[in-house]
């Protein structure tokens, strides 16, 4: 019996979000994804860049409030 695909195949927790996070990014500048495309290569690399810090830096912010949380709720459990 072959094997059937699923649905949708497994995607990280985080991709949505790393993705409007960068679509975040180059909205408040001004940008959207075809719109850096068509910049010249020097230009479109610098924003890149700087996108992917600007998201690393939320999703580092995400995490660290994440664990704040659980950290918060598993001290009041044990109380």
């Amino acid at each position: 019996m072959p094997h059937e695909r699923a649905a949708s195949p497994l995607q990280d927790p985080k991709a949505q979000l790393e993705r409007q996070l960068r679509q975040e990014y180059f909205r408040e500048r001004g940008y959207d994804e075809a719109s850096v495309q068509a910049l010249p290569p020097e230009t479109r690399l610098d924003i890149l860049r700087h996108a992917s810090i600007y998201v690393a830096a939320r999703l580092a912010e995400v995490d660290a409030r994440s664990t704040y949380v659980h950290e918060i709720h598993g001290a009041k459990a044990k109380e």
